[in-house]
């Protein structure tokens, strides 16, 4: 039977899903962040059939939604997005150690995946942690360097007023710097990467995912199937089944 237990670990609000005959052993490990304006709950059905393959998944909430939310406007919170995502790197340090110490994963098999803003997360969880096994994005972004850029630039193009001077947006583009993994490709380390994109996707372009992969694909030669890129020619900003059970079989395939 698979259990969702819904609990607060290292102050932050999570849910655990794992087989209940697993739930106090040390297990392969995956957390999942989700997408901006969403909540975890969201992606119960990842977890769920991953936990169908003995792998316990937490997903946490990220600042600023669903438990955490506080009355903010969109346009607001979107100020505070790359906040919400090195916090959620930051925080995804404090659960591993946690989950680690109370004996409920395994140090060496522990993966890390999310969606959209989780998706991108991910890109930089994987810059800044050696200890992250496998991952998979759906929808992410490593360029976070020129990515700040664009939303910036789409934000003001459709008249709003960033309350930043250019000095100020200067130095916020600076502190995402560190983990900016395609500007650090060597963190990844030929560590196995799934990627999964709608090529019609209008939040998330998918162009700057795949360039990234085009680089780094060259130094997977030694171990080609350890990175893939899934490109949907028809889809949008919304993950189709086949990424589901493409981000499942991942994890099975590199945590067990």
């Amino acid at each position: 039977m698979i259990i969702v237990d819904k609990k607060i670990v290292a102050n932050i609000p999570l849910l655990e899903v794992v087989q209940k005959e697993l739930l106090d052993q040390a297990v392969p490990t995956v957390f999942f962040f989700h997408g901006f304006t969403s909540a975890k709950e969201h992606n119960l059905h990842y977890a769920y059939l991953m936990a169908e393959k003995n792998i316990r998944v937490v997903l946490p909430e990220a600042d600023l939604h669903g438990e955490r939310s506080r009355k903010l406007s969109m346009e607001e919170q979107a100020l505070y997005f790359w906040k919400i995502i090195l916090k959620n790197i930051k925080e995804l340090g404090e659960l591993k150690e946690a989950y680690v110490r109370n004996r409920r994963t395994l140090q060496n098999q522990i993966g890390v995946a999310g969606t959209s803003m989780g998706g991108i997360t991910t890109f930089g969880a994987l810059c800044k942690y050696d200890w992250i096994k496998a991952a998979v994005s759906l929808m992410g972004n490593p360029a976070y360097h020129h990515f700040a850029r664009y939303l910036v630039n789409e934000l003001q193009s459709q008249g709003y007023k960033i309350p930043y001077s250019e000095q100020q947006l200067e130095g916020e583009y600076q502190k995402l710097l560190t983990v900016d993994l395609s500007m650090n490709p060597e963190k990844l380390n030929n560590r196995p990467l799934l990627f999964w994109h709608g090529k019609k996707d209008p939040i998330v372009p998918y162009t700057y995912a795949y360039d990234f992969y085009q680089k780094v694909k060259e130094n997977y030669s030694e171990h080609p199937d350890h990175i893939r890129f899934i490109l949907d020619h028809h889809a949008g900003h919304k993950v189709s089944r086949e990424g589901l059970l493409a981000t499942v079989d991942w994890f099975e395939q590199f945590l067990q």
